[in-house]
């Protein structure tokens, strides 16, 4: 095998299929990636595999000659990522020992324009292959779409492995829109984009839930290299799930277990509204948290509808107290509430507009959040006891 390509685009795509290279891999396969260049086409394939998530991106090159061989990921990242700007030559050939070929001792060249550097590589034929999902149709969505879906809901899941379902975002393909959901047992966000397929009269609606790890990776990768309107092909199946788009391609294991009913947490009436604007509560809720990190994160929040403000204020004991005051439109009775000042700003941060809509019933029933135009997206909140 031999190459010849370009130190960003070899170091680019390396960076982004290292993150499925295992931190300690099960077998010595596994540390590796598997380089693959074809000839005929010019391009190189790079794939990563964990065994639960893989990634495989492609790019152009001058390929002199094709073939297969398995790199040390981590060894060849710090190689590349330091070499200058440039074109680099890769070709392998076999180790030799007391002049006899050792068996598993293959040997990369690696030469950008300043030297040389050697590394010890293994054969192709023992990286695992990434799951391919079969006689399934693929869900078309664009970058957009699925870039909004994630934003609005990956914050939400839960890191506590021991409730291994909540990890993972919940995707539900309807007729026409594919849904996100997520919620760590305290707050819940759900987010409906369109798809650009509508599903058939006959198919079966479909939900699965997707790793956070994996899905992170997948909005990593969107943000590096997909344009906005780029279609985006899903395939699903209980089991195993594939996002593939351009010269890009993730795999992933879909969690295990029944998803929390959780339409059925939402309320449908609400006894209390507020319309705030959302930058200048989130910014509030930044300065009071200063204070409310003193103590137990707790930030309370006093609605008054005849004065149409709302109220934000902490009392961080033997450390202070703060307080906040702006104007809102208010409909219903004064109330005060209380939340964990971290879930309210996570929140926050992933409505998508300028104004947002607070509905609210008593003071510890969930509290729901929703954007004024725009994305179709619910926040839901657990208010906390106020104790005195």
């Amino acid at each position: 095998m031999k190459l010849v390509c370009a130190q960003s685009d070899l170091s680019t795509n390396l960076s982004l299929v290292s993150r499925a290279v295992p931190s300690r891999p099960t077998h010595p396969i596994l540390a590796n990636v598997l380089l693959q260049a074809d000839a005929q086409t010019n391009q190189v394939s790079l794939t990563a595999f964990d065994l639960s998530l893989g990634i495989r991106t492609s790019f152009n090159a001058d390929v002199w000659q094709g073939g297969a061989i398995a790199l040390p990921a981590k060894l060849l990242v710090d190689i590349t990522s330091r070499l200058p700007e440039g074109e680099i030559t890769l070709d392998d050939e076999s180790a030799l020992t007391d002049g006899t070929a050792t068996g598993e001792g293959l040997i990369v060249t690696l030469t950008p324009k300043t030297g040389q550097y050697q590394v010890r590589a293994m054969g192709s034929e023992e990286f695992p292959e990434l799951p391919l999902i079969e006689n399934t149709e693929a869900i078309y969505l664009t970058a957009t779409a699925l870039m909004e879906g994630l934003r609005g809901s990956l914050f939400a899941t839960s890191g506590d492995e021991t409730k291994q379902v909540l990890t993972g975002v919940h995707l539900t393909v309807k007729q026409d829109t594919l849904e996100f959901a997520a919620t760590d047992g305290h707050r819940l966000a759900v987010v409906e984009t369109a798809n650009e397929r509508p599903l058939e009269d006959n198919e079966q609606q479909l939900e699965v839930t997707v790793p956070a790890r994996a899905l992170r990776e997948v909005e990593r990768m969107l943000t590096h290299n997909a344009s906005s309107e780029e279609p985006i092909a899903l395939y699903l199946d209980q089991g195993q799930v594939v996002f593939a788009w351009q010269n890009q391609r993730l795999t992933s294991r879909t969690l295990e277990g029944q998803y929390p009913a959780y339409r059925q947490l939402i309320p449908r009436q609400f006894e209390r509204q507020v319309t705030v604007e959302r930058r200048q509560l989130l910014s509030t809720l930044e300065r009071i948290a200063v204070l409310a990190d003193q103590k137990n994160n707790i930030v309370k929040v006093t609605i008054d509808s005849t004065a149409q403000e709302l109220t934000l204020s902490c009392e961080a004991q033997e450390m202070g107290s703060g307080r906040e005051s702006m104007t809102a439109e208010i409909a219903g009775e004064d109330i005060e509430i209380a939340f964990n000042v971290k879930y309210l700003m996570e929140g926050l941060k992933a409505l998508p507009s300028s104004e947002i809509q607070i509905h609210i019933n008593q003071n510890l029933t969930p509290v729901i959040f929703t954007p004024l135009g725009g994305l179709k997206m619910t926040y839901l909140a657990m208010p906390v006891q106020l104790r005195n």
